[in-house]
């Protein structure tokens, strides 16, 4: 028995969606204002031809998209100050940061991460999870469908099969990575997707973006 049949029709046509210990129920009941800021969120979110082809250092313009409009509504990005204590003896061992937070709700954004960092959302949550202070983990993703999209963009190696998307998300979702943590996921699909340029524009876009970037490494190198 799942509670993906409380999730909204228009966002289950839109997103890939996939639960852990009825994570949608959780939320929903435990978390109503919470909900409604993810509903919301997801009914709004879209990523198109010219979100994709920005990289971004840290987090790519898509994920800062998603952020903001949860920023705006309270949440935050959160680190937890855990600590660790033997006898007389306490060690620090704050939580890794969680993307946004709101009143017992964590959730991450992973674009384009290396794929090891769905181990270490889903063991956080388990944590957090274990230790009282969150009720349900989410993490967005992007679904592996993608890919046809980024291939046409000539930009496919930029996402390769070691970064996060749906496919490496799910076997350790399925395996129990969470622990006990109701998991909450959501998959951005190709039907998000908003071809605002035309593609061979886009694709004049990317290979100046690649020169410009290989010349900057080149006068970094020669400094």
């Amino acid at each position: 028995m799942t509670t993906l049949h409380l999730i909204p029709k228009d966002i289950q046509d839109r997103w890939e969606i996939h639960e852990w210990r009825n994570a949608a129920g959780v939320l929903s009941t435990a978390c109503p204002k919470e909900w409604e800021d993810l509903v919301a969120a997801l009914r709004t979110y879209s990523i198109s031809t010219s979100d994709v082809i920005v990289g971004g250092k840290n987090r790519s313009a898509l994920a800062k998209k998603f952020d903001a409009f949860l920023t705006d509504r309270g949440w935050r990005e959160k680190q937890f100050q855990t600590a660790i204590k033997v006898d007389d003896d306490e060690r620090e061992s704050p939580t890794h940061k969680v993307d946004c937070y709101k009143n017992r709700v964590a959730l991450e954004m992973e674009w384009r991460n290396k794929d090891p960092f769905f181990d270490r959302d889903l063991n956080n949550f388990r944590l957090l999870f274990d230790l009282r202070v969150i009720d349900v983990g989410i993490i967005v993703t992007r679904c592996s469908e993608l890919q046809t999209i980024f291939k046409d963009l000539k930009i496919g190696s930029s996402y390769g099969n070691s970064t996060t998307h749906m496919q490496k998300l799910l076997p350790r979702l399925e395996g129990g990575g969470g622990g006990g943590c109701p998991v909450l996921v959501f998959g951005i699909s190709p039907k998000l997707y908003i071809r605002d340029i035309p593609i061979e524009e886009a694709r004049k876009l990317v290979k100046k973006a690649k020169a410009d970037r290989k010349k900057g490494e080149t006068n970094e190198e020669a400094e």
